[in-house]
């Protein structure tokens, strides 16, 4: 489990490297603390209020793709449902605040995924825009 990384994996650097050949400048990995959680998104548009998490589709349950383990259920079950419980968890405390969450699964063509990031990105201004959940399957 050690050699598991939690950040910096091949889906979320291919989409911060198409982001920044489309001149979108981020913050990558940034702790956020808000009341009622730490939430660390894989990229953060500060100014904007985006949080964008690029989601693995085993890890996360991907309902399309996840695949269930046949091998010691009883520890890999209850591990991938407290993953999915902690997304919605902090997707909730950044709705809260008032941030706009993208979540992306790592499925998702790059180009489809960076064009999400960038019309979202684009579209909310900086302050007064409602909150919401953007989901790219």
């Amino acid at each position: 489990m050690r050699a598991i990384k939690r950040a910096v994996t091949k889906p979320e650097v291919a989409l911060r490297s198409a982001l920044h050949a489309r001149g979108l400048r981020f913050r990558k990995d940034l702790r956020l603390d808000f009341e009622s959680a730490r939430v660390r998104p894989d990229i953060v548009f500060t100014a904007k209020q985006v949080a964008v998490f690029v989601d693995g589709c085993f890890w996360h349950s991907c309902p399309e793709h996840g695949s269930r383990p046949t091998k010691n259920v009883d520890y890999w079950l209850p591990k991938l449902a407290r993953t999915v419980e902690r997304d919605v968890a902090a997707s909730a405390a950044l709705l809260a605040a008032g941030w706009t969450v993208v979540r992306i699964w790592e499925h998702v063509p790059l180009g489809s995924a960076a064009d999400a990031v960038v019309s979202v990105t684009k579209e909310r201004p900086r302050e007064g825009s409602p909150s919401r959940l953007v989901q790219v399957v």
